[in-house]
């Protein structure tokens, strides 16, 4: 099972994502990033992701890249954990923009 959900904190929209990110689940993520356009300001939360494949890893990278072609920023929230191993073994973790926690992510964007 999997969540995805939006907040807003401090002008930032949060992409809080949960359980397990697979093809079934990436619609549900493609969805959320859509709903975020036009938000200058991103934050994907992975941290209580269980499990994550290459499909949601592409809904992540698509988004970051779209956003990055604006001129907006997305930030990812990876700390250790089953989310973080797709991401080094495609060495995601060094490409995309990547923060240890919510608070670290959340400063970056806003300075």
């Amino acid at each position: 099972m999997h969540r995805v959900l939006i907040e807003h904190q401090e002008g930032t929209a949060l992409v809080l994502a949960s359980g397990e990110l697979d093809a079934f689940a990436a619609p549900d993520l493609a969805a959320a990033f859509s709903e975020l356009a036009g938000t200058r300001r991103v934050v994907a939360d992975l941290t209580r992701v269980s499990f994550m494949d290459s499909t949601a890893l592409g809904e992540i990278v698509r988004a970051a890249r779209a956003r990055d072609e604006l001129g907006a920023a997305l930030r990812v929230v990876l700390p250790d954990g089953p989310a973080r191993r797709i991401f080094e073994i495609t060495a995601f973790d060094r490409a995309l923009p990547v923060a240890e926690s919510r608070l670290a992510a959340l400063g970056e964007l806003v300075s």
